[in-house]
């Protein structure tokens, strides 16, 4: 049943995908095209477990869809493998965003670890221009219908955090939206790169934690209460300080209930969520209790190539769920927006005059 809005019509696959989107979660190295995989690896004599587009690309899903974080990390050596080169980095950073605005998405933010790529002699600087060239000539050629920007990730399981976070700071002004850590929550906890957040901090400067994924709680509390998380990558494991009675009471804990109030925005991302066992379907997916409390929900995709999803998929499967709405799918849309790292005004800019008139447009 829809939250928002009382007419009950589920918009079709086809209005949800001409529908602008605004994607906060989406790693570069998780959306690459099978056909690119395969021809980059030939290039670089990596061995691929498919030796062809289809098979491939069947291979990363059921890879990816273990139930295991951990095993779904393990698919990504394909994709880092053939990243490793200034062309190779504009190239899929160039098709990321081509997918993306066939997509109908109108502003990403998306991730990557420039230290993953410097295996063949690419410093840092370089990782960084090659990835800024890619989306520069797909957003040109694009003409305007959407605006990307990155988001440099640190593996939470190395010590490159501040590295990347004086990184991120040095490019801010030059298409780097912010900085992130990534990686296997269990045994690395966020505050291990405390020096790095502290460090952002005082640069007045944007990041997001993947927090509360396939841990729980404590990685969620860390990310806010210590390091100062502006939003938490994916962060549904929030649930746990819920309670739900039998008659229906709901009941916030004390970090739900400052989640909320403080309206920190959580990075969902459903289809990934169900593969790495974080939720065990859409349907049960907590993102829906959490969009009825009206926490800051987003909706986004995570790893396009690993859950064979798009954000067309996210937010008709979200529809077809629990009864969504294109007033719904706006209201997602909007919350991402808003929690956008970009100047108010371009945020602003971008609700007024593409958002709400494109779903005005599809309502009409």
């Amino acid at each position: 049943m829809s939250v928002t809005d009382p007419e009950p019509t589920v918009p079709t696959r086809d209005q949800v995908r001409q529908a602008p989107k605004v994607l906060l979660h989406d790693h570069l190295d998780g959306g690459l095209r099978p056909a690119t995989i395969i021809e980059l690896a030939d290039e670089v004599h990596h061995e691929l477990p498919a030796g062809d587009a289809e098979s491939l690309g069947r291979w990363f899903a059921e890879a990816a869809d273990s139930g295991s974080l951990v095993r779904y990390l393990e698919t990504f050596d394909h994709t880092v493998a053939v990243m490793q080169t200034g062309p190779a980095l504009t190239r899929v950073a160039r098709e990321c965003v081509e997918d993306l605005v066939a997509d109908g998405v109108v502003y990403a933010e998306v991730r990557y670890a420039p230290e993953q790529h410097v295996t063949q002699g690419l410093t840092l600087d370089e990782v960084v221009a090659a990835v800024q060239e890619g989306f520069e000539q797909a957003t040109e050629a694009a003409g305007g219908r959407i605006v990307v920007r990155q988001l440099l990730t640190a593996m939470r399981h190395q010590a490159r955090s501040m590295e990347i976070a004086e990184l991120s700071v040095a490019w801010r002004d030059r298409g780097v939206a912010g900085f992130d850590i990534a990686g296997a929550e269990a045994g690395y906890p966020p505050t291990r790169h405390l020096d790095a957040f502290e460090y952002l901090q005082r640069e007045s400067s944007h990041f997001t934690i993947h927090a509360g994924e396939a841990f729980g709680l404590p990685s969620i509390w860390q990310a806010i209460q210590w390091c100062g998380a502006d939003r938490l990558g994916h962060g549904v494991r929030i649930v746990d300080d819920i309670t739900v009675a039998d008659d229906g009471t709901v009941t916030l804990g004390r970090l739900a209930a400052y989640v909320r109030d403080m309206r920190i925005p959580l990075e969902m991302c459903p289809a990934s969520n169900v593969q790495t066992g974080a939720a065990t379907s859409i349907a049960e997916h907590p993102i829906g209790l959490l969009t009825d409390l009206r926490f800051r929900v987003t909706v986004n995709t995570d790893n396009r190539l690993m859950s064979q999803t798009s954000m067309t998929a996210e937010m008709h499967s979200l529809a077809e769920a629990f009864g969504y709405t294109l007033t719904d799918l706006r209201w997602f849309t909007i919350n991402a927006m808003k929690s956008a790292f970009l100047p108010f005004d371009e945020r602003l800019a971008i609700i007024d005059e593409v958002i709400k008139p494109g779903y005005a447009a599809l309502a009409g």
